[in-house]
C-alpha cells in the first residue's frame, strides 16, 4: 500500500481510519525502511479489533453514554501512540454527532433532484437547523471535555489535534460555531483541519460559503484534506473533476501546512496524477 503511494511521487502519507491493526507491522517496517514518511493519522488508527472497514465515528466523543466516551478516549490514545511511533505530527479528529434525525442524505437527494430554490427544500433546511440548535448543547459539552483530556495527552507527545469540518449537518461542531467551539476547548495542541470536499458539500447545501468559512478559521489551520466534489455531493474526486474553485482558496495554502490528497479508491492512478498537477498549477509546488 505504502509503496504504491510512494510510486505516485509522495514522500509522505496519511494513515487513515481504515488501517486494520494487522497492517501495522508492515506499516512500521515500511517507515523504518525509509519507504515513506507519515505526516498524519486520522482517528481511529489502527481500527479497533473487530472492525474491518473505515469507521471514524464508531465511538463518539459526544455520546450520552459514558462508556462509549471512555472507549473513544482509550482508542484515541492508541492513535496518539501510533502517531508517535511513526513520527506523525498531527492527528485528525471528528468531534462527534448530535443525537437528532439524519437530515443530510435527504437534503443531498432533494438538492440533486430539485435544486435549492424549492420551498420544500428550504423548509427541510430550517427543520434541520432548528433540531440542531435544540439538541446540540449536551453533545458539545461532552465533546469539549473529552477533547481537552485528549489534548493534554497529545501535548505530552508533541502532537497537534486537528478538528475536521464535516459534510453532515448532524456532526459537530456546527460550521458557524467552529471558532467558539475551539475557543471553549482552548488548548495549544488543538487546531482546525480543513476538508475541501466537506466544505464544498456544505456550500452546495447552502449552509456555508466555502471561502468565508476557511477565512474565519485560517489562523487555527493545521492542514487540508484535498479532494473535489461533483455536484451535489460526490466527493473524493481529483481536483479539476468537480466544482471546487481551488483558485479562490489558494491564499490559505501556506508552505508549513500539511496537504493530504484524499481520493476515492475508484480514482485511477492517472486521474490522481492529473489532479495533483492540476492543483499544483494553481497553488504552486508548496
Amino acid at each position: 500500500m505504502l509503496e504504491e503511494i510512494r510510486e505516485l511521487g509522495f514522500e509522505y502519507a496519511e494513515l487513515s481510519h481504515g488501517v486494520r491493526i494487522s497492517l501495522l507491522p508492515g506499516v512500521l517496517d515500511a517507515v523504518k525502511a525509509g519507504v515513506i514518511k507519515i505526516s498524519t493519522l486520522h482517528n481511529f488508527c489502527p481500527l479497533p479489533i473487530g472492525y474491518t472497514h473505515a469507521s471514524p465515528n464508531i465511538y463518539k466523543f459526544s455520546s450520552k453514554d459514558a462508556r462509549e466516551r471512555e472507549n473513544a478516549y482509550r482508542h484515541t490514545l492508541k492513535t496518539l501512540e501510533t502517531a508517535e511511533q511513526v513520527g506523525a505530527t498531527v492527528v485528525i479528529l471528528h468531534a462527534g454527532r448530535i443525537d437528532m434525525k439524519e437530515y443530510t442524505p435527504r437534503l443531498i437527494e432533494f438538492l440533486g433532484a430539485n435544486g435549492s430554490d424549492n420551498p420544500k427544500y428550504q423548509k427541510l433546511c430550517f427543520e434541520a437547523i432548528d433540531s440542531l440548535e435544540r439538541k446540540k448543547s449536551e453533545a458539545e459539552a461532552h465533546a469539549i471535555e473529552l477533547i481537552q483530556r485528549i489534548a493534554d495527552q497529545a501535548e505530552i507527545r508533541g502532537i497537534k489535534l486537528g478538528i475536521e469540518n464535516r459534510e453532515a449537518i448532524e456532526e459537530l461542531p456546527p460550521d458557524g460555531e467552529f471558532i467558539n467551539f475551539l475557543g471553549q476547548i482552548n488548548h495549544p495542541a488543538v487546531g482546525y483541519w480543513h476538508d475541501t470536499g466537506h466544505a464544498q458539500i456544505k456550500e452546495n447545501l447552502g449552509f456555508i460559503n466555502h471561502v468565508m468559512h476557511l477565512e474565519t478559521l485560517a489562523e487555527k489551520l493545521l492542514g487540508f484534506h484535498i479532494h473535489d466534489v461533483e455536484f451535489p455531493a460526490r466527493d473524493h474526486r481529483p481536483p479539476g473533476k468537480g466544482t471546487i474553485d481551488f483558485s479562490a482558496i489558494k491564499e490559505f495554502n501556506k508552505p508549513e501546512l500539511i496537504k493530504v490528497f484524499e481520493f476515492s479508491p475508484s480514482v485511477s492512478s492517472d486521474d490522481a496524477r492529473n489532479g495533483i498537477q492540476y492543483l499544483k498549477a494553481i497553488w504552486g509546488e508548496s
